[in-house]
């Protein structure tokens, strides 16, 4: 089994914990589409009801557009670099995505990115204790949180794949999927209600997992370390959550590994399969 250096998992096991999904209702804040060479084509409204979620066009896509993401280094102890890095790797899931959309003839548009030095009270709410990453529906921002350890001990393909799974959420919010999410959860139980939040939160790794599969080769992302980060989300995934609301480590792994090797959306359909699945 491939291992990293201490200092590497020390800060794997900091960024495992920091999947977090607020506010997932009807954003109130209007971003404004990106205006594409796409549009000359038909742009579908986004899907509603079930099939937003079970069907949606993304899942007929195919593998997600590369972004040649390049973001550089991440020397310790900068904030400026780490800032930059942030910032690149954004404009790299931007890219990506916006071109997915464009297949789909879906609208697309830019999250926010706010990055913060300390913990803030979003428009979804107080801060998650554990978390250095979420995104917020209210206002379409992904919050991103440096903290001294990151500074200490900076890892790339770590941050890269939070990054990820909170635009995972963006994704989610802007093609549809959480029209659906929205109106279930209202009607659902508690376990119904943590169901539905396995199965948003699963795809949005799946979804962060599809974007570094893209930048393999560019970023690069170093197949040791991706093997090692998935083997600690096996074992530890679950760990930062009181209730199971993210999936339990091996199923955190399961969908991790399927949306890298397959590169595409469309293996990210957590809502149409068995609750096995999710569990």
């Amino acid at each position: 089994m491939n291992t990293l250096p201490m200092r590497k998992l020390t800060t794997l096991a900091a960024a495992g914990v920091l999947i977090s999904l607020v506010g997932a209702g009807t954003a109130s804040a209007q971003a404004q589409p990106v205006t594409t060479r796409s549009e000359q084509r038909p742009v579908a409204a986004p899907p509603r009801g079930k099939a937003a979620a079970t069907a949606n066009p993304l899942y007929k896509t195919g593998r997600l557009a590369s972004s040649n993401c390049s973001p550089g280094s991440l020397p310790r102890g900068s904030t400026a670099a780490y800032k930059r890095f942030l910032t690149r790797v954004t404009g790299c899931l931007n890219r990506s995505w916006s071109t997915q959309f464009r297949k789909a003839r879906l609208s697309f548009s830019k999250p926010r990115l706010r990055i913060i030095t300390r913990k803030v009270r979003t428009p979804c709410g107080t801060w998650n204790p554990g978390a250095d990453g979420v995104y917020c529906s209210t206002d379409r921002t992904m919050y991103m949180l440096i903290t001294r350890t990151q500074l200490r001990n900076p890892f790339a393909l770590g941050i890269t794949r939070l990054m990820a799974h909170e635009y995972g959420h963006h994704v989610q919010q802007i093609s549809g999927i959480w029209n659906y999410w929205a109106v279930a959860r209202a009607s659902a139980g508690t376990s119904g209600r943590l169901l539905l939040s396995r199965r948003s939160e699963l795809q949005a790794e799946c979804f962060s997992s599809v974007f570094m599969s893209s930048v393999r080769d560019t970023l690069p992302v170093d197949p040791a370390q991706w093997d090692a980060t998935v083997e600690w989300f096996r074992k530890n995934g679950h760990k930062g959550w009181t209730q199971n609301d993210h999936g339990k480590g091996s199923t955190q792994a399961f969908w991790m590994n399927r949306g890298f090797n397959s590169g595409s959306p469309g293996a990210c359909n957590t809502w149409s399969v068995s609750p096995r699945y999710v569990a």
